[in-house]
């Protein structure tokens, strides 16, 4: 059974910086990509950042690109979502999540990705 957990969400005043992990565990994942997903009150859940898990690759929204930094640990099965130059609209829960397909055809839609974590809030205040 595959599990993914959060962790690393809080406060934080804009500008700051806040480092998410997501452990997985149930299965290995060398050959799947994993991804940040975020979703604000009263908005459509959106596409953060993801991460091929063999080739290294990475993909990221618009919004944050330059901002956070997608990296992952092999051995400890787990991904990380760095984020600097917080801002308010940063404000969100944020998702993990496994795509066994990632390429850049599918790294942004959430429906290509198969397993979910419970999510972890972030708020960044002005």
């Amino acid at each position: 059974q595959v599990q993914l957990v959060e962790s690393g969400g809080g406060l934080v005043q804009a500008g700051g910086s806040l480092r998410l992990s997501c452990a997985a565990s149930g299965r290995t994942f060398s050959r799947d990509g994993m991804g940040w997903f975020r979703q604000a009150p009263g908005k459509e859940r959106e596409f953060v950042a993801a991460i091929n898990w063999s080739t290294y690759s990475t993909y990221y929204a618009n919004s944050v690109k330059g901002r956070f930094t997608i990296s992952r640990d092999n051995a400890k099965n787990t991904v990380y979502l760095q984020m600097n130059s917080l801002k308010p609209e940063d404000t969100a829960v944020y998702y993990c999540a496994v795509n066994s397909l990632l390429n850049i055809n599918t790294y942004a839609h959430g429906r290509y990705y198969d397993y979910w974590g419970q999510g972890t809030q972030v708020t960044v205040s002005s």
